[in-house]
C-alpha cells in the first residue's frame, strides 16, 4: 500500500529543497565546486531532466532508463533520468524536460503534469548545466523506449528512496577515473553520478514530507 498517500504531490510541492547539501552525500569526491557566475563563463549547455512519478499496485514509481552505448557520449551505457538539451524550439526548461520524456519513454506531453522544479546541478565533464523537475503521469503508464537512447528501462519504486543511506556504497567504477565514487545499488543497477545526486535531493525532499 502506499505509504503516502494520494496526496504526495501536493506535500511535494511544499517541501523544502537541500541542494548542494543533499547533491554532496552522492558526489563524486573529484567533482569541483562553482558558483553559477563561474559556471556562465564556461558557456555550459543548458539541460532538463524529469523524475516522472506514477501509480502501479497502488504504490510510487518513477522511471530511470540504461543509456545507449555511444563512444561520443560521456554518459553512455550509464542509468539516468528522462532528459536532455534544451533545443531553441523550447519555449522553456518545462517544456524540455515534458519533451525529453516523450521522445525517449513515449509519454505524450499531454499526460504529464510538472510538480515543481527541484535544485539545479551543474555537471563538469559534459559542461551540462542541468535543471530538474518533478512531474505525474496518468497510472500504470505504457512506456515506449526511444532504442538510439535507451536499451532497459527501470521502475524505481518512491519506498526506496526512503532508505537511501547517509553514507553511501563505494565503488570504483569504469568511467569512475579509478577512484571509488557513491553509489545507489538499486537490484543490481549501479546509480552514480548527477543522477544519484539528484536522486539523493529528492531522497531528503521526501524524507521530510
Amino acid at each position: 500500500m502506499d505509504v503516502f498517500g494520494r496526496d504526495l504531490l501536493k506535500k511535494i510541492q511544499a517541501a523544502e529543497l537541500l541542494g548542494e547539501n543533499a547533491h554532496e552525500i552522492y558526489s563524486p569526491p573529484y567533482r569541483s565546486l562553482f558558483t553559477y557566475e563561474e559556471i556562465l563563463t564556461k558557456n555550459p549547455k543548458f539541460a532538463a531532466v524529469n523524475i516522472l512519478l506514477y501509480l502501479k499496485n497502488n504504490e510510487w514509481y518513477f522511471p530511470l532508463m540504461v543509456r545507449t552505448t555511444n563512444e561520443r557520449d560521456r554518459h553512455s551505457g550509464q542509468i539516468s533520468l528522462p532528459g536532455g538539451k534544451k533545443e531553441e524550439s523550447d519555449e522553456n526548461f518545462e517544456q524540455t524536460a515534458k519533451r525529453e520524456t516523450a521522445e525517449e519513454m513515449g509519454i505524450e506531453v499531454h499526460y504529464n503534469r510538472i510538480i515543481r522544479e527541484m535544485s539545479p546541478i551543474y555537471i563538469p565533464p559534459s559542461n551540462f548545466y542541468v535543471r530538474t523537475f518533478v512531474s505525474y503521469t496518468k497510472k500504470n503508464p505504457s512506456f515506449f523506449l526511444q532504442k538510439s537512447e535507451a536499451v532497459e528501462l527501470i521502475e524505481f519504486p518512491v519506498t526506496t528512496l526512503l532508505a537511501l543511506s547517509e553514507t553511501p556504497e563505494m565503488m570504483v567504477l569504469p568511467s569512475s577515473r579509478g577512484v571509488e565514487v557513491p553509489v545507489i545499488n538499486f537490484n543490481n543497477y549501479v546509480i552514480w553520478g548527477a543522477t544519484s545526486m539528484i536522486l539523493s535531493e529528492f531522497s531528503h525532499l521526501l524524507k521530510n514530507l
